[in-house]
């Protein structure tokens, strides 16, 4: 029997963060030196990603495709969620906007610079093609998690139909996934020096400075971010959840996605503490990857305060048809950026230049993306929590028994 930790895991990354902040601002020299620290966790974690996602969705498709009726009901009750949750979290970035209108009256030099080759929209017929691969090793070693998705999916649904000649080949996609839980372990043991390094890398190179030059805005984005927290608490209530306990279980995916902006870094250790929060495995499987890339109802209403912010900068009139244009755009755009490089960027660009603002503009609020992008992250690994809570709670599957073993640890590991 293991020893109990003097500090869990979310503690320490709290405590990394902190120290990374005080570090940071104390000795920019030293801390712009810890990125190649930051950079080696975020790469480790995006190492095990593809094979993660594609044997998790495999198997969790295999299992449930034996039960056609209930997948096409826990699909069905996602998309749902997904559009409701989306547009609900859109319409609070535009009404916080018309509520404080932080870019009255800001300054519209440039803080940042845009990053190179934007795409200022998104070629729809590309789009649905790269969603079928003409190879898919090509797609995992691109990352390109799409495509990867897609062919997971068929893979699932076709051995979930050939029958026992398929044994096999689930006992090595199961091996396989057992081993990159272990991967998983070891990389995120050392998330709390990586989460230092990042914290105080960013505190070094862009400081306090560059939040004071675009405070109003920062302050309007995190309490949209807040509102969308309590939106979520509320609906976890609705259905008999534990609001703050929910919250704690999934603490340390959390503070990741704070700490790396990225959901790719925090998506295997979400996984494993939805498991050992009792989520079948299958279920947690299928519907996680697909969240991560279409349930972003943090950074759907960041776009909604972004663009109303540079509208009123750019003195647009945000009018009836041209509110409808932001609202039925942005959620469009949203979707179609999931797979495409800084996809959040391109969906505001396409937003912008609908309503007849530069994309240029981007430029203003580039300076203090960064910090908005933490908050954004990290309620977006929260919201798809909910997701997976509320989907399991409407398609009436059960959660599973877990062993005390499982409970304090990883998930899927004895």
């Amino acid at each position: 029997m293991s020893k109990k930790k003097l500090l869990s895991l979310p503690i320490q990354m709290v405590l990394g963060l902190a120290l990374g902040i005080l570090f940071g601002l104390a000795f920019p020299g030293a801390a712009t030196k810890l990125i190649p620290i930051g950079n080696a966790f975020v790469q480790a974690i995006r190492m095990i990603v593809v094979p993660l996602i594609f044997t998790a969705i495999t198997l969790g498709i295999f299992q449930m495709g034996k039960k056609s009726r209930e997948l096409g009901k826990v699909s069905a009750i996602s998309l749902l969620y997904f559009f409701v949750a989306t547009t609900a979290s859109l319409l609070i970035g535009l009404g916080l906007n018309y509520l404080f209108r932080p870019g009255l009256g800001a300054n519209l030099a440039h803080s940042a610079g845009i990053p190179k080759n934007l795409a200022t929209s998104v070629d729809w017929t590309k789009f649905f093609l790269e969603l079928i691969p003409p190879n898919i090793v090509a797609a995992m070693a691109g990352s390109n998690l799409l495509p990867v998705i897609v062919f997971a999916t068929l893979l699932g649904l076709a051995l979930a139909s050939v029958g026992e000649a398929t044994k096999p080949l689930v006992e090595v996609l199961e091996a396989l996934m057992k081993a990159v839980f272990k991967m998983t372990n070891w990389i995120i043991s050392l998330s709390p020096i990586a989460v230092f390094a990042i914290i105080a890398w960013l505190f070094a190179t862009q400081g306090v400075g560059t939040i004071i030059a675009l405070l109003k805005l920062v302050l309007v984005v995190y309490l949209g971010l807040f509102i969308v927290l309590v939106m979520l608490w509320l609906l976890l209530k609705a259905i008999g959840d534990k609001p703050l306990k929910v919250t704690k279980e999934v603490g340390a995916p959390i503070i990741l996605g704070f700490a790396t902006r990225s959901s790719e870094a925090t998506l295997p250790l979400h996984l494993e503490k939805l498991v050992a929060m009792g989520v079948p495995k299958a279920i947690a499987s299928v519907i996680l990857p697909l969240g991560y890339a279409f349930n972003r109802d943090a950074s759907i209403m960041y776009f909604g305060v972004a663009v109303g912010f540079l509208a009123d900068a750019y003195h647009v009139p945000m009018t009836g048809p041209t509110l409808l244009s932001v609202i039925i755009v942005t959620s469009i755009a949203s979707k179609g950026s999931a797979n495409v490089p800084s996809g959040g960027l391109v969906a505001i660009a396409m937003v912008l230049a609908t309503i007849g603002i530069p994309v240029e503009a981007l430029a203003i609020i580039a300076g203090v993306d960064a910090f908005l992008d933490m908050g954004r992250t990290a309620l977006n690994v929260f919201s798809n929590t909910v997701a997976i809570k509320l989907v399991m709670k409407f398609a009436g599957i059960p959660y599973e028994q877990v062993a005390p073993a499982s409970a304090g640890g990883a998930a899927g590991t004895k």
